[in-house]
């Protein structure tokens, strides 16, 4: 699983309740190097990312960069305003920020199953 989050201290809390769920997951503080990952040609199985990152790649454009490179890959996105245009990949799921951890790992383990939304 991919996690694209610029604040390290979110990016910590996520990832220890995905870890703690039984997922390995590569944390990511910016568009820009998760592009350099993708063009890497590592295995992603999910990408979770926030919306606005700090820098010139936001987390619309990294969202469509890896579904370029995996047309089924589940997308998982985060934002703390939720009004904001949401340009998201077919089948993405939006969740506000902040979310509980619960959902975040419910949506994660439903869509790595191939659930549509609910």
């Amino acid at each position: 699983m991919l996690l694209v989050e610029d604040e390290w201290l979110v990016r910590m809390e996520v990832a220890d309740a995905l870890v703690e769920a039984g997922w390995q997951v590569v944390e990511i503080g910016s568009g820009e190097a998760a592009l350099a990952y993708l063009r890497d040609g590592k295995r992603i199985d999910l990408l979770l990312t926030d919306i606005r990152l700090t820098g010139p790649v936001i987390g619309w454009e990294v969202a469509d960069a890896c579904r370029a490179v995996h047309p089924q890959l589940p997308v998982v996105y985060a934002s703390a305003n939720p009004k904001e245009d949401r340009r998201m990949v077919p089948g993405g799921e939006f969740l506000s920020k902040p979310s509980r951890t619960e959902t975040l790992v419910a949506t994660c383990s439903r869509l790595l199953r191939g659930e549509a939304a609910r």
